[in-house]
């Protein structure tokens, strides 16, 4: 059974970028320290192409992560860090090359229509203008009974969650403190989740969250 689920990282003050991004430093300053616990690990290199990396209980997570994941869902600042019509974007191609790491559909939040882009390792991006709520649909039916992961960024991650369309969130959190930037699920609404899973890592804090289900006539 499908499920939405959001997969991100966070400083640990709630940032998960730092301030001032730009085309060269997509993440702002000292935003690339979110992720440095995913860089060395040898799953994430053998999907971006690398060889080498790190078995450990960071790599396996990543790998259970991956053998249940079905489409992906991105904002365009994710894509390509950029905004207005395509033909102004001066990284429109996105941030991954001529391989991008996905290898399945992936769909883009964007206010500008554009036709897919298929790549031959089986990525294909899919631009949608109808907003986040189409897009996970997209996915979901795309996904064809496997996971749809929401990626980013915080824009996307906020409006999925406003909608009541997120399952689980993934949240690592990084041992650093960014003091400014783009705050995750800035501006919402009192929610409450439930605590399900605090995997053990020396890098990383991994926690998984999940909508507590509604409280039964007679439950204690």
């Amino acid at each position: 059974m499908t499920q939405i689920i959001l997969d991100i990282s966070t400083s640990l003050d709630g940032f998960v970028a730092g301030p001032s991004p730009t085309l060269e430093d997509p993440l702002g300053q000292n935003g690339m320290q979110l992720h440095e616990w995913v860089f060395g690990l040898a799953t994430w290199r053998s999907e971006h192409g690398q060889e080498g990396g790190v078995h450990d209980e960071d790599d396996a997570l990543v790998a259970r992560s991956l053998a249940t994941l079905g489409a992906v869902v991105m904002g365009r600042k994710m894509f390509s860090g950029g905004s207005g019509p395509w033909e102004d974007d001066p990284n429109a191609a996105g941030w991954w090359g001529d391989e991008p790491p996905f290898r399945l559909p992936v769909f883009v939040v964007t206010h500008h229509e554009r036709e897919p882009k298929s790549y031959p390792n089986g990525t294909v991006f899919m631009f949608v203008t109808e907003g986040v709520e189409s897009a996970i649909e997209q996915a979901r039916a795309a996904a064809d009974g496997k996971d749809v992961r929401i990626s980013g960024g915080a824009s996307v991650a906020t409006q999925a969650l406003r909608a009541g369309l997120l399952d689980r969130l993934d949240i690592h959190i990084a041992p650093v403190l960014l003091g400014a930037g783009t705050r995750l699920f800035e501006g919402v609404d009192p929610m409450q989740f439930e605590l399900v899973e605090t995997p053990a890592s020396p890098n990383v804090t991994h926690v998984t969250y999940v909508k507590p289900l509604p409280r039964q006539q007679g439950d204690g």
